[in-house]
């Protein structure tokens, strides 16, 4: 049986989620990669149990998490039972909807049909009562946004999820969502976002409107799919994502176009003391808009190694010149 960590709160720092109540951890795990059924269930216990104990509250899913699809909540579900129900209070759990999930017109998208369905089936696999946040996973152009507005309000009525979040919505589709749940009095507190120094996009008004609306940005991929780390600094490793056929966020391409930039990101992180995968944690952290950044690790040393990017989280403005200098080009 698990045993929690006693002072697992001591290095870990926390962040309010805009303007709620709510505050997450800095650095949270995300259950994308890694956790499904043909993963080790002792290597995810390990990190999961790592995790905790070393202050990270927050477990990002999503219904189509694994693989196969599902199989990552029913595998945290399990752990959640056999070894952390006691926790459960301590832990933010959320889980989202909208990427293809089962056959038919109904298994994906934004329809209240969907929405309502999906949750209902996370909480199954998780064996919850509630999601702490549910998010609509990416916008719908066929489904209006009154409707999937109206469906995130209803789960939080129905006791379903505490608050909810969207993901990857522009900047004008956040604007005009935010409106419809402002009206409603829905509890919409986060928006989660690909973002890192190789990635700026959010920087084009998605931050700003958020920033206005105090609603907390959770951005994921800090690490660019392991490019913004030591991993293909000398080349492209044989076992690495790049080096298969099969990668459809990585390729020989990718490595070898940004391999320059990211060689002189690495210098500036040595700089300062750091690895550049800890660097480009920290260069997400320091803007206060970011309640938090989400990671994935296969490792237990991989995940200890991304907590000591919190170690140095301030940047001159000399640094930031730079890293503008090498990824606004």
């Amino acid at each position: 049986m698990y045993q929690a960590k006693e002072k697992r709160y001591e290095t870990m720092q926390y962040r309010s989620v805009g303007k709620s109540g709510l505050k997450l951890p800095l650095i949270s795990l995300g259950l994308w990669h890694n956790f499904g059924d043909v993963d080790p269930l002792d290597n995810q216990r390990k990190l999961v149990f790592k995790a905790f104990d070393e202050g990270i509250t927050h477990f990002d899913l999503a219904n189509n998490y694994g693989p196969p699809a599902g199989s990552a909540e029913s595998n945290f579900g399990r752990m959640l039972k056999e070894d952390l129900s006691a926790y459960r209070d301590e832990m933010i759990i959320s889980s989202k909807a909208g990427y293809y999930m089962w056959p038919g017109p109904y298994g994906e998208w934004g329809s209240k049909k969907n929405l309502i369905a999906s949750c209902d089936q996370s909480l199954k696999r998780l064996g919850l009562d509630y999601v702490d946040i549910f998010y609509h996973h990416r916008p719908d152009p066929n489904t209006p946004l009154e409707e999937t507005a109206h469906a995130l309000d209803l789960l939080v009525k129905q006791g379903k999820a505490l608050y909810v979040g969207i993901s990857n919505y522009s900047a004008e589709q956040t604007a005009a969502m935010m409106k419809i749940l402002k009206e409603q009095k829905t509890p919409f507190i986060i928006h989660q976002q690909k973002y890192n120094m190789l990635n700026r996009e959010p920087e084009e008004g998605l931050l700003q409107v958020l920033e206005e609306e105090g609603i907390g940005a959770i951005t994921f991929s800090p690490l660019a799919q392991g490019l913004l780390t030591n991993r293909y600094l000398n080349g492209i490793p044989e076992d690495s994502r790049a080096a298969s056929i099969n990668s459809p966020f990585l390729s020989e391409d990718r490595v070898t176009e940004t391999l320059a930039t990211v060689k002189e990101l690495n210098a500036i992180a040595e700089a300062r003391g750091q690895t550049l995968a800890e660097m480009s944690l920290a260069w997400n952290i320091r803007q206060e808009v970011v309640s938090s950044v989400l990671i994935g690790a296969s490792k237990v040393s991989q995940l200890e190694d991304n907590l000591k990017a919190l170690d140095n989280l301030t940047f001159s403005e000399e640094e930031l010149a730079k890293i503008d200098a090498l990824t606004l080009k």
